[in-house]
């Protein structure tokens, strides 16, 4: 029955973007006609404003309850960690609802994912000092999300992190640092974390995507975007983003060595993985003597170095003489391949 009900879904969906256009009722569509990106070039997905119900505070459960008719250790998550409090949000609820807006400590964050470009962005929810939360607009633009906030109904584009129309049109987002990988890792880096339930107050078909095989079909798109076939066009990839540019990190740079040392426009880099994450970090001043190793070994510990210092996957020495010090962040997050070229000028990283 979940399956027929799954592919209901995905023929409403499907249909929904035979009909879309700029010319609907949509009333992101309607609130202004100055857009930051070409107007004609933002479709309604179909469900319309809220029609996908983003989530506030949602339940928890602890990761030590997690059963595997809830969670397989292969389902992806994407976890924060803010001091003590350390959280994950599962794909599989966020593909039914795309925006989590939650409170981790002292920090308001909007936990975004775009299902149709597999990209998973932490935002800042505190806009010029109010604290808001942001929701599901149903526009797209390159097939990617645009999220809406609520207190001044401005549209944003997700990829690109800043307002496209509105009231705060031009505006950049403060991106808060997330950590994407399976469920099998992340429970094993923090066994004490907690978890996003599927107690949600809607009744969805979690863990049955809405969107069938897209994930791993690189033929099926549901609405137009250009495509560069240099690299399979969903493989899941590391972007590191400075300004109008982005370069590409593939799980296979990491089959022989787990830290690359990279430069991408003036900046030195540190990209680590494996075969289940990426993760990336700007070397600056404060770490130029500093020699990185990498010593993960299932926990939370990621790095080693000269000093004696450890590093967390979030960048955080958790011992040594820099404990509590942060490496610095990379503007960076996972992504399908195909989205990045479509927003950013696009190099892909060659070990040779």
């Amino acid at each position: 029955m979940k399956k027929v009900f799954a592919l209901l879904v995905c023929l409403g969906v499907l249909l929904s973007c035979s009909s879309s256009s700029v010319e609907n009722s949509n009333p992101g569509l309607q609130q202004s006609s100055e857009w930051s990106i070409p107007v004609t070039e933002v479709l309604d997905g179909g469900p319309g404003r809220d029609g996908i119900p983003a989530l506030t505070n949602p339940n928890v459960v602890a990761a030590a309850t997690v059963t595997q008719s809830f969670l397989l250790d292969s389902d992806l998550v994407i976890g924060y960690k803010q001091g003590n409090v350390v959280k994950a949000y599962p794909h599989i609820i966020l593909d039914w609802h795309e925006i989590i807006n939650d409170n981790l400590g002292d920090v308001s964050v909007a936990i975004t994912y775009c299902p149709l470009t597999g990209t998973g962005i932490g935002w800042n929810r505190v806009l010029n000092g109010s604290e808001t939360t942001f929701g599901v607009s149903g526009l797209l633009y390159n097939t990617n999300l645009i999220p809406f906030d609520r207190a001044t109904n401005s549209n944003w584009s997700q990829i690109l992190n800043e307002s496209v129309n509105g009231d705060l049109i031009g505006d950049k987002i403060d991106v808060i640092t997330l950590f994407e990988t399976n469920w099998g890792t992340w429970k094993a880096m923090y066994p004490n974390s907690e978890v996003v339930s599927t107690s949600t107050g809607f009744s969805r078909t979690y863990g049955i995507s809405p969107y069938g095989d897209y994930n791993t079909n690189n033929n099926r798109f549901f609405f137009p975007v250009a495509k560069d076939d240099r690299l399979p066009l969903k493989e899941r990839i590391h972007a590191v983003i400075v300004d109008d540019k982005a370069k590409a990190y593939r799980f296979s740079d990491f089959d022989t060595d787990n830290v690359i040392q990279d430069s991408f426009e003036g900046n030195d880099y540190l990209i680590v993985g494996n075969e289940n994450f990426m993760v990336s970090f700007e070397l600056d001043a404060s770490v130029a003597n500093l020699e990185f190793s990498y010593t993960f070994s299932g926990g939370e510990v990621l790095l080693g170095d000269n000093e004696g210092n450890e590093w967390n996957i979030f960048g955080e020495a958790v011992s040594g003489p820099r404990t509590g010090q942060f490496l610095k962040p990379s503007t960076s997050f996972m992504a399908f391949w195909f989205s990045i070229p479509a927003f950013y000028t696009t190099e892909v990283y060659n070990s040779n």
